[in-house]
């Protein structure tokens, strides 16, 4: 055996005694990487793979501007018809005046009995505000309305009786009907009225506009699913062959995954922002309109803007969106792009 030969047993075999190895950085006793190091190689990985889905982006700018437009579009038609029908319930005076009930007190009741009542009922569970109309009040108001005045003072007496009007906190018919009960069996009440027609009617209308909202928003999220799983099917087919050798050399399925995720998560950020701007400026477009034509009828009503929370929500569902889009869309290709 040569001495070079020799040279390199030697240094393969330690001798006995010999001081062992020093462990490097990130490494156990068993050379294997620690979990900081796993950690900092998956960081690093995902940071890559943002980079390059960002500057993929950044190349077509005009095609991943429209694309996005597009998602913000179908994104803010249903959250747009949900805050204008929010707007529009309160310009209906809101469930609780459609659903007051109207107390007729007897006709012996002083002025002081009604105010006494309504005291008694303001403190009562379940009511929200009670407000007191006394005789000669309500005799006013109905000369004002009714044009009749000049028949009305012929009159020997006044006809009509105090009211109090009780506004409930909670709009259900069952507990609305329990209310107006246990309201007609008070003193000095005659008759207990609710008109539950006006309730069924702002129930079903508001029903109506819900599901309309709600049929539309599942319409469109399943248009943007299409939309964003066919952009990141083009995309994928542009870089087939890349992906193939990838996957040729040992890449695993989420390492090809993972740039295209961030892709579609992206195109979601990009068409959140888009669609909160143009209802930002859609509602202010209108609120001129609204503020004026409300305006004529001696009404300080506006339109609301759209709330943080709202748009927060459709930020992150529109996120959300783009990264299910584009998972679906590399699920159903990933096994075509296996290598031949």
């Amino acid at each position: 055996m040569s001495s070079t030969s020799t040279r390199k047993v030697s240094e393969r075999v330690a001798p006995k005694g010999a001081e062992a190895p020093k462990k490097k950085p990130g490494q156990h006793d068993d050379d294997g990487p620690d979990l900081r190091t796993l950690m900092r190689a998956w960081g690093e990985s995902h940071r890559a793979s943002l980079a390059d889905s960002l500057r993929r982006l950044a190349k077509q700018p005009i095609g991943s501007f429209f694309t996005c437009l597009v998602m913000a579009v179908a994104l803010s038609m249903p959250m747009g018809l949900s805050l204008l029908l929010k707007n529009v319930e309160v310009l209906g005076g809101s469930w609780q005046r459609a659903a007051q009930i109207s107390l007729y007190l007897k006709m012996d009741a002083s002025s002081a009995d009604g105010e006494t009542l309504r005291g008694q009922i303001a403190d009562m569970p379940g009511v929200a505000q009670a407000q007191y109309i006394s005789r000669d009040q309500a005799l006013e108001e109905f000369k004002h309305q009714s044009g009749l005045g000049e028949a009305i003072r012929e009159l020997p007496e006044n006809p009509l009786p105090g009211v109090v009007v009780v506004t409930p906190e909670e709009v259900d018919k069952p507990t609305l009907e329990a209310l107006r009960q246990r309201l007609s069996e008070l003193p000095r009440v005659e008759v207990a009225q609710l008109d539950l027609l006006w309730v069924e009617r702002l129930a079903a209308i508001l029903k109506l506009g819900d599901r309309f909202v709600f049929g539309m928003a599942v319409m469109l999220i399943s248009a943007l699913l299409l939309v964003i799983g066919n952009t990141i099917r083009l995309h994928i087919e542009n870089r087939r062959t890349e992906i193939e050798v990838i996957k040729l050399v040992g890449g695993t399925d989420s390492y090809v995954r993972r740039p295209f995720l961030y892709m579609g998560a992206l195109y979601g950020l990009g068409a959140g922002l888009l669609a909160w701007g143009i209802l930002a400026f859609g509602l202010n477009w209108l609120n001129e309109a609204v503020v004026g034509l409300s305006g004529l009828y001696g009404s300080d009503f506006g339109l609301a803007g759209v709330p943080g929370s709202d748009g927060l929500s459709l930020l992150i569902g529109a996120v959300l969106l783009g990264y299910i889009g584009a998972w679906i869309a590399v699920a159903r290709h990933l096994n075509e792009l296996a290598p031949r």
